[in-house]
């Protein structure tokens, strides 16, 4: 467990007694899964991640005078067949997320926030449809979306940097939580591909059954993993959301053009 202390940016960490006097603009909503992640990571890692580094980023943009909220982390992904099937594999789906998400923005917009960004650790998520069709609902609201292991300097760091449980989510992990990750036990997080050329180049899609593509839940070998990668992919990531906060923090939600 974390030690508790009253951060002003962490509502899990906070009290109405600090949050009352002031004026928050911005929400930061996690978003991850729950979810197997190859034979080292726990079930809770892509909600892990997308929290602490909602956390971190906030923490910097406070030391800017942007006062931003971390929410708690909503720990409930879209799983592909194959996963679905697997122990404690939590599967939401797209129509429970928008509903979930909506319930949220209604309380959020009644306070008065103006600003919510969602930071999204799960590939299996696609919010940007759900946005398209809440943000006629929510017109005064800024919407917007954080896929932060998309980011192509984060992947850079990495020699392989894996899809799911590989190099980088194992580096993030382990300097998260040192000491906590046994890489030892590790598969190696081999994986099948498509047989067909329009699917491997990206013409055609269609969800990959897990199952069929991967035999310990991982895809991608976490054996380079290091907590040294680790940080290096966490203060990139901390400090892009950061930057992307201070932004927002000076602007109407409506005067994001030219």
């Amino acid at each position: 467990m974390e030690n508790f202390k009253d951060t002003p940016w962490i509502l899990n960490h906070t009290n109405w007694g600090t949050v009352q006097n002031r004026k928050y603009e911005i929400a930061i909503l996690p978003w991850g899964a729950t979810e197997p992640h190859n034979l080292h990571l726990p079930y809770g890692t892509d909600t892990l991640e997308s929290y602490k580094l909602a956390c971190g980023a906030a923490e910097l943009a406070w030391e800017y005078n942007v006062h931003c909220m971390v929410l708690p982390p909503i720990p409930l992904g879209v799983q592909n067949p194959g996963q679905i099937e697997l122990p404690f594999c939590l599967h939401t789906r797209p129509s429970t997320q928008k509903v979930i998400l909506e319930d949220i923005l209604v309380s959020l917009q009644i306070q008065k926030v103006t600003k919510v960004i969602i930071v999204n650790s799960h590939g299996g998520n696609d919010f940007k449809p759900i946005i398209r069709e809440l943000q006629s609902q929510f017109s005064n609201l800024f919407i917007g979306i954080i896929d932060w292991f998309r980011m192509k300097e984060c992947l850079s760091i990495f020699d392989i940097p894996g899809d799911h449980a590989g190099e980088m989510e194992t580096s993030l992990m382990q300097h998260l939580f040192p000491g906590e990750i046994k890489i030892q036990e590790a598969g190696k997080g081999k994986s099948n591909g498509f047989k067909l050329e329009c699917m491997q180049s990206g013409l055609l899609w269609t969800p990959r059954n897990w199952s069929k593509v991967s035999v310990d839940t991982g895809i991608g070998n976490p054996q380079n993993a290091t907590p040294e990668k680790g940080k290096q992919c966490y203060d990139l990531i901390v400090h892009k959301i950061s930057e992307a906060l201070k932004e927002l923090s000076i602007i109407n939600p409506g005067d994001i053009y030219k």
